[in-house]
């Protein structure tokens, strides 16, 4: 048994979890790790006696030092991948195209590709981070959505974000994801971030989705869309057979950052 002080390899995991996602059901995570929904409760009741995150009514969320936490290593993890994804994904915009780009650190990546490339382009974001990262880029002319915070990724939403985004008619929308179902949809968890994801979907000519290999075997709790939603997927190596069946069959164009 472990000592008071010491966390299991489920525990740490809800605490990374909850870091990136900012909030996290009883049922998601009871889904997420295949426990019944009482073990997970007696895991957020340790995790909060020990200040690690904060419980709530059927569910949790980060404490302010886990926040930092969550994102520092969600930013660090496989940065050389998802550096090479956001140039391979930056090249698909032309000049002067509108692009809307989504919350996370691989969305990041390509924001940051987008700026070195030097070309004109007219940049729309719900995530403070991207936001910063192009507010000294002059042939960038970025506009950012507002909204309500929400996590540790900068991230705008609610209604506010989503009348902005359906004011615009964009070129491209990259597409930050968590994992995929059986049959190639994209999968997240946090159903507002979701909600600005399908609206910017809705009004891109395309919709790119951009992660590393690490996403190909990941799980999640809600569908963010169907292959066949997407016109690309960007990543840093070619998915699994049990996924590029139905890209194949959804006419997902599959590209391999190099």
């Amino acid at each position: 048994m472990p000592r008071s002080d010491e966390l299991t390899p489920r525990q740490t995991e809800i605490l990374q979890t909850v870091g990136e996602t900012g909030y996290a059901t009883l049922e998601a995570l009871s889904q997420r790790f295949d426990v019944s929904v009482q073990s997970i409760r007696r895991d957020i009741i340790h995790l909060d006696r020990m200040r690690l995150l904060q419980r709530f009514h059927g569910g949790a969320g980060p404490m302010d030092s886990t926040v930092r936490l969550g994102y520092a290593e969600k930013t660090m993890r496989a940065a050389a991948a998802k550096e090479k994804i956001g140039i391979a994904a930056a090249q698909l915009v032309p000049e002067g195209a509108a692009v809307f780009l989504d919350v996370g650190t691989t969305v990041e990546a390509v924001a940051t590709a987008l700026k070195e490339r030097g070309i004109r382009v007219h940049a729309f974001t719900n995530s403070l981070a991207c936001a910063m990262l192009l507010a000294a880029e002059p042939k960038i002319q970025l506009h950012v959505f507002g909204g309500s915070l929400r996590g540790a990724d900068g991230s705008l939403v609610g209604a506010t974000t989503l009348a902005g985004i359906n004011a615009i008619h964009f070129d491209y929308a990259f597409i930050g994801f968590s994992g995929f179902a059986p049959d190639g949809s994209a999968l997240d968890y946090d159903l507002e971030k979701i909600a600005v994801k399908q609206a910017a979907m809705r009004r891109s000519e395309y919709a790119v989705l951009v992660g590393d290999q690490s996403k190909f075997h990941n799980k999640a709790v809600a569908t963010i869309g169907a292959p066949s939603e997407f016109s690309h997927l960007v990543s840093d190596a070619s998915p699994p057979d049990f996924l590029r069946a139905s890209f194949s069959q959804a006419r997902l164009e599959l590209i391999t950052a190099e």
